[in-house]
């Protein structure tokens, strides 16, 4: 039997001290007041991006600058949204007025610094390290100093990328206003957003993303800053044992996703969802997980990896686990 120890006055005090200190903590993301978006940037003009954008523009009502460094990227991206737009009207889930507005709301660029007079900006680029790095360097030196710097990442390092706004760790100018909207797939239609926070967030920089996910019609939910956050950290090792299953025997293709599709009621199973998400896409939160994490239990499935070396990418590739 263990005996709770007796705390003295002082202990006692100094406990409750902190217990405040913790309650203080986690309600200050709450009380904090939320700015005002009235201008959104978004860089990335691929599928998220553009589905970022055109939701901004269309059920939040903002401008929308939208950057890419490709002009071809932003053409196909607008074109994509002018497909969107038609395909409301028609089925008469937004009048054209409405789709006029929308559509005006959208700005193309090829130019960083067209973002010097956001209030918030949306980085949805390819999930490269570096590459994130980099913009979001630029953007703390481009952005007005109240700007929202938000990444869509769906598993690397919030921290790492809000301390690449500066040189000086002790300097939080930019850091404080960095943290993830992590959109899911497809944004027009999926509602759930992950808000993570990096260590440097400020309590602002959260009440004010949730907010402005919020006027986007968007359900907000909030994770700590951990490999694969909430999302992918359940849903990845569930895909990653579906392909273990198939590998080791246990059942082919059919009967992997069929039970779960009719034995859980998803609407399609886990084989068929990772060729649609990529599975080279997989594989890399999948290696997140099992580098950040350390645990064997993350360790990519061999035939994931497999597949990925033979170009078999899913959806996107024409060929995954199932043709297309």
């Amino acid at each position: 039997m263990m005996l709770s120890p007796r705390l003295s006055h002082g202990a006692h005090q100094a406990l409750r001290c902190q217990q405040r200190a913790f309650s203080s903590t986690l309600l200050r993301p709450a009380e904090a007041q939320a700015a005002e978006v009235k201008t959104l940037g978004v860089v990335g003009a691929g599928q998220m991006g553009l589905g970022i954008s055109l939701v901004a523009a269309r059920t939040a009502g903002v401008p929308v600058t939208l950057v890419d460094s490709n002009q071809a990227s932003l053409d196909k991206g607008l074109k994509f949204a002018d497909t969107l737009l038609a395909k409301d009207v028609s089925k008469s889930r937004i009048s054209q007025d409405d789709a006029d507005k929308a559509r005006s709301f959208l700005r193309p660029t090829t130019r960083m610094e067209d973002l010097d007079r956001v209030d918030m900006v949306i980085e949805a680029v390819p999930e490269i390290l570096s590459l994130k790095t980099s913009i979001f360097s630029q953007l703390a030196q481009i952005c007005p100093a109240h700007t929202v710097l938000a990444t869509n990442t769906s598993s690397l390092s919030i921290t790492t990328l809000a301390a690449s706004t500066t040189k000086d760790p002790k300097d939080m100018s930019a850091s404080s206003r960095v943290l993830s909207t992590h959109f899911m797939n497809p944004v027009p239609i999926q509602k759930g957003v992950e808000i993570i926070s990096a260590l440097q967030t400020s309590p602002g920089t959260l009440a004010t993303a949730l907010e402005f996910c919020r006027r986007m019609g968007k359900v907000p939910s909030t994770s700590a800053d951990t490999p694969g956050f909430l999302a992918n950290r359940i849903l990845m090792p569930y895909i990653n044992e579906a392909i273990i299953c198939l590998e080791s025997g246990i059942g082919d293709r059919d009967s992997i996703d069929a039970i779960m599709k009719n034995g859980t009621n998803v609407p399609m199973g886990p084989l068929q969802l990772a060729d649609f998400i990529g599975l080279d896409t997989c594989l890399s939160i999948m290696k997140v997980l099992h580098e950040g994490l350390g645990d064997s239990k993350y360790r990519p499935a061999v035939r994931l990896r497999s597949m990925v070396e033979a170009g078999w990418l899913g959806k996107k590739s024409g060929r995954g686990f199932y043709e297309y």
